[in-house]
């Protein structure tokens, strides 16, 4: 199985490496749009500033790429905000392939922290990607920005307001948190994501 990893100006993508790794996976690390295209399975993590990684995307093609493969493509992070339709950092329009609008937490007492870091739990679990895992595991999150609950939410998570811990529509799928930093419960992920 090929398995590529888009490579772009966002940072993280060295552990979703290793995370493969350990999972018997030698990953491609590209932004090779032929590479990107013939891969089993793709993924789109990252962790980064929304305005510049999709100026980088547009700039280098892959944002016309990415929204036309049909494998399994798992966004991380920034990639699951970078699949929505718009983020209200940078004001920067995303790829669109889920209709939504990423927002920015807003603490509402000096006890809400951003960004949101640390575990947390996970709930309304539904679909493949989850099989497995229990309602209420916990992952791992590190984002000031989310995107509410909407029709495409397969995973909830609660942190100032409720919003999607992961979507899911077609063949993309993302989560807001960190797969390859969630210990037992993210390379169950990992693992139902490469066996779909």
């Amino acid at each position: 199985m090929e398995v590529a990893v888009i490579k772009y100006n966002a940072g993280n993508i060295y552990s979703v490496e290793c995370a493969l790794r350990r999972l018997g996976i030698t990953p491609i690390v590209t932004d090779s749009p032929e590479v990107l295209m013939r891969a089993d399975k793709v993924l789109f993590p990252g962790v980064g500033e929304a305005s510049s990684a999709m100026s980088y995307l547009r700039e280098h093609g892959l944002d016309r790429v990415i929204v036309n493969l049909t494998q399994p493509v798992l966004g991380i992070c920034i990639g699951l905000q970078l699949l929505c339709r718009h983020s209200e950092e940078g004001n920067a329009d995303g790829l669109g392939l889920f209709d939504i609008d990423v927002r920015r937490f807003v603490p509402q007492n000096s006890e809400q922290k951003i960004p949101h870091m640390g575990w947390n739990t996970l709930h309304n679990l539904k679909g493949p990607l989850f099989e497995g895992v229990a309602e209420g595991s916990y992952a791992y999150f590190v984002h000031s920005y989310y995107a509410p609950v909407a029709s495409d939410c397969i995973a909830e998570c609660n942190y100032i307001a409720p919003f999607c811990a992961a979507l899911h529509r077609n063949n993309f799928y993302a989560t807001q948190f960190h797969v390859e930093k969630s210990g037992a419960v993210g390379v169950r992920i990992l693992e139902n994501f490469l066996a779909l």
